[in-house]
């Protein structure tokens, strides 16, 4: 598995922000305020895989007091923290592209959902960036021997 590119990311929240712009430009008359519950849950995931970032990164290297890791729940790790950083900058260019329109858009009720649209930005890249600090933190140390170059001193001396 390769590790997350910032390329995909951002093309991800591109498209997702022209999504966002073009769907509020055609209903916004018909839709309610915009909610801040999955603001909420973006943020509190963020805040988990922090935690979940951290707490991995200090067992995979060892530090004293760190408990043993197991690798099947680092597999895991890796896998949520890929799908997180995507969700995050789905749902962060989908806010982005909201929060332009609302910007341009000179009523009330636009003016009252700008709140909800920076906080929506604000949470996913909390998201994004906490996803990739554990996709980071699930990465295998080199170890001494291999940090030369590659091949380790016991397969270096075969032809």
């Amino acid at each position: 598995m390769r590790p997350t590119s910032i390329s995909t990311l951002v093309v991800a929240a591109l498209a997702a922000a022209a999504v966002g712009w073009l769907l509020l430009s055609s209903f916004y008359a018909q839709m309610p305020r915009l909610p801040w519950l999955p603001i909420i849950v973006l943020a509190a995931l963020a805040i988990a895989e922090a935690f979940l970032a951290q707490n991995t990164s200090a067992r995979i290297q060892h530090k004293p007091g760190a408990a043993r890791v197991e690798p099947l729940a680092v597999a895991r790790y890796a896998v949520l923290a890929k799908a997180s950083s995507l969700a995050g900058a789905l749902f962060g260019g989908f806010s982005a592209g909201l929060l332009a329109w609302l910007e341009l858009e000179p009523t009330k009720a636009a003016t009252d959902d700008i709140p909800a649209a920076i906080a929506g930005v604000v949470a996913s890249l909390a998201l994004v960036c906490a996803a990739l600090w554990l996709e980071r933190s699930c990465r295998v140390p080199e170890r001494p021997d291999q940090k030369d170059g590659g091949e380790s001193d016991r397969s270096a001396g075969r032809s």
